[in-house]
Parts: structure tokens; C-alpha cells; sequence
């Protein structure tokens, strides 16, 4: 998912924002924001302690990637059950999905290793600005502004994160922990040629990464909000996210890929049981308009993903899953970057933002 939004770097204190008596500060609610928030620690503790089981720590990862398969379909859900949706972007909506397909093909038959690369670097960047874009959540709820300094933040983390990646791990290593072999390893081979480079911008990017987050830091208390509001505790889990990555990569790459997974079905769930409530009358609200319903397209859903990816899997030798996985993953991240506006007040409401806020504008 990748909110967005128009933002400056000012302050609350600077722009005279306020927030509405009645606004809630959290996105469900503090126990279940919280899990949602560091639902990656358990994941990647239970990584690190299953590294020196090979076969258990295959499994669990094996696990972690299908639930990352499972949530990228569901975008497509959002735009083509709703009219109002396909309607601001119908070209693209009619386009894309032939164009992602074509490009897909072309690049597995190119060279799979490359595409491999892009989509993992790709997917990185998408998973980050997931992050962000709750955060901006968050943000809008406080009535702040910041984006234009919180975006360029977690972009300096991520690259200090890949960098040191590059540069100080023994990536090959990685690998055969985790019996990963074939395009993996092709990658990071390629990878390995850049170590060296790798490891002279790691230091400019974690300098960089120090002196944004003195000044968010700075920006933030003085709104006049406090520390430990519900915003810092997403931004504190989303650093010990980064550096978990850093400390141990298994442990916390596995852990990245699967808390963005588990926070889009929370998301997407979230802003479903709100839409009706709302107003919102597309087929894909009315569908989800009480439990019973979600229960009934939710079972759906999971028992297509399963379908699909038990043919994928069983049709030559596995590619079929990687085109299947390289397509819907494209055209998840390219979605997302419509689907989740909040300038548009359908989008801000169903996510609990009033559009009294002048931080929604």
C-alpha cells in the first residue's frame, strides 16, 4: 500500500493545524495498531531462532512468501469492484494489466535474474512506503504536515539498510542458509559486484539518515503533542524494522516482507468495514457491507489464492508461479498508488480521517 499525499515539512505549530474534538488518534484501535505496528519482531525473533534448523526455517519462509502472494491480489479487488475507481484512471485500468503481462514475459525471457532484482529492489521501496503511507495516516490524524520530511527519511533508511546489505554481508552465505539457489543466487551475485560501492554509500546514507531524524525528531516536539503518541510508537516500530534488517537479514528481511502483508489485509479489512457506513455504495462495499459478508468473500478469496497458486506451482517447473508472482506483484504496486489517496474523502473516511481536517486538503 502507498498513501499519498500533498505535504510540506512544517509543523503543526508552524501551519496553525488542529485536530477535531472527536478525532481518533489510532487506525483500529492501541492493541491492534500496536500488533499491527511490531508484528514483525515475533516474526523475526522466531526467524533468528529457527537459523540453525535449516528445514523448519525453510518452511516458515516458504510460508512468509505465500502470504505475501495472497495480499497482492486484493488491490485489484479494490479498483475493479468499484466504478468510481476505475472510472478516474479507465485507461490505465484497461492498459495495465496486458502491458504488466507483456512486460513480464519479455523480462523472464530476457534475463529472470534482472527481473528478479528489480522487483526485490522494487518491492523494497513499495514495502517502505507502506510504512509511510501509515504513518501519514497517523500524521493526518495529529493534524501535522510533515511528509515532505518524513518521506525523504525513510528513503535515507532504506538505502543505509541496502547499502550496508551490499557492502558488509556476506550475501552468498545468506543464501545457502536458506537454500535459495538458481535466480537467487544469480542476484546476489550481481549484487556482489557493487560490494564495494555498496560499502562507500553506506556511510554518507547513514549520516544523512541521522540528520533527518534529528530534525523529524526536532519538528515533532514541538507541535506541542508529546512523545508516545500513536504516531511515534509506528515510527519507532518502523526503525527497530529497519535496523532488525541490519542485525540480522534473514531474520529481519523475512520479517519486513511478512509485516507488510499482515498490515495490508489490516488495512484493507479496516477501511472494507467502514466503507458502507460511509455511504459507499460500489459493488465492493455492498459486498462487504456487514461480518457475514466479509467472512463469505474472504473465504472466497483465499481459497482462489490457494487455486492459483497450486496450478502455478504445478505448471513448468515453477515458472508459471514466478510469472504469477511478477505480474500480480506489478500490478499491486502500481495500483496502490491510486487506490490509497487521502485526498480523496471516500478514501480518508473509510480510513477514519474526518474530512474536517485541514490536513486531509
Amino acid at each position: 500500500m502507498s498513501i499519498s499525499s500533498p505535504a510540506t515539512a512544517a509543523g503543526p505549530a508552524a501551519n496553525g493545524l488542529a485536530v477535531s474534538a472527536g478525532q481518533r488518534s489510532w487506525i483500529h484501535g492501541p492493541l491492534l495498531d500496536s500488533a499491527l505496528a511490531w508484528c514483525w519482531l515475533p516474526i523475526a525473533l522466531s526467524l533468528h531462532w529457527l537459523e540453525p534448523h535449516p528445514v523448519a526455517l525453510r518452511t516458515v519462509i516458504g510460508i512468509i512468501f505465500m502470504v505475501s502472494f495472497a495480499h497482492q491480489p486484493l488491490t485489484l479487488g479494490l479498483v475493479y469492484g468499484d466504478p468510481a475507481q476505475r472510472s478516474a484512471k479507465r485507461w490505465l485500468y484497461r492498459i495495465a494489466p496486458v502491458a504488466a503481462a507483456l512486460a513480464v514475459l519479455i523480462g523472464i525471457n530476457v534475463s529472470l535474474t534482472l527481473v528478479a532484482l528489480i522487483a526485490g529492489l522494487w518491492n523494497a521501496e513499495h514495502t517502505l512506503m507502506q510504512r509511510y503511507g501509515v504513518m501519514r495516516i497517523y500524521g493526518r490524524k495529529a493534524g501535522d504536515t510533515n511528509g515532505g520530511l518524513e518521506k525523504p527519511m525513510l528513503i535515507a533508511w532504506l538505502v543505509t539498510a541496502l547499502t550496508f546489505l551490499g557492502g558488509y554481508v556476506d550475501l552468498q552465505g545468506l543464501l545457502l542458509k536458506i537454500n535459495m539457489g538458481g535466480t537467487n543466487a544469480d542476484s546476489v551475485r550481481l549484487l556482489d559486484r557493487l560490494s564495494t560501492v555498496a560499502a562507500w554509500l553506506f556511510w554518507p546514507s547513514l549520516i544523512i539518515s541521522a540528520v533527518l531524524m534529528v530534525r523529524w525528531t526536532r519538528v515533532e516536539r514541538t507541535s506541542g503533542r508529546g512523545i508516545g503518541t500513536a504516531k511515534d510508537w509506528y515510527v519507532a516500530a518502523t526503525f527497530g524494522l529497519v535496523l532488525a534488517v541490519m542485525i540480522d537479514p534473514i531474520a529481519g528481511i523475512f520479517g519486513y516482507v511478512a509485516a507488510h502483508s499482515i498490515e495490508y489485509f489490516g488495512i484493507v479489512h479496516t477501511s472494507l468495514r467502514r466503507r458502507a457506513a460511509t455511504g459507499d455504495v460500489s459493488p465492493v462495499a455492498r459486498s462487504t457491507s456487514t461480518a457475514w459478508r466479509r467472512a463469505g468473500v474472504y473465504s472466497v478469496y483465499a481459497l482462489v489464492i490457494v487455486a492459483v497458486m497450486y496450478v502455478t506451482l504445478e505448471f513448468w517447473g515453477g515458472t508459471l508461479y514466478a510469472f504469477a508472482v511478477l505480474y500480480f506483484g506489478a500490478l499491486h504496486i502500481l495500483y496502490d498508488g491510486f487506490v490509497w489517496k487521502l485526498r480523496k474523502p471516500a478514501t480518508a473516511a473509510s480510513l477514519g480521517i474526518s474530512s474536517h481536517n485541514p490536513a486531509v486538503r
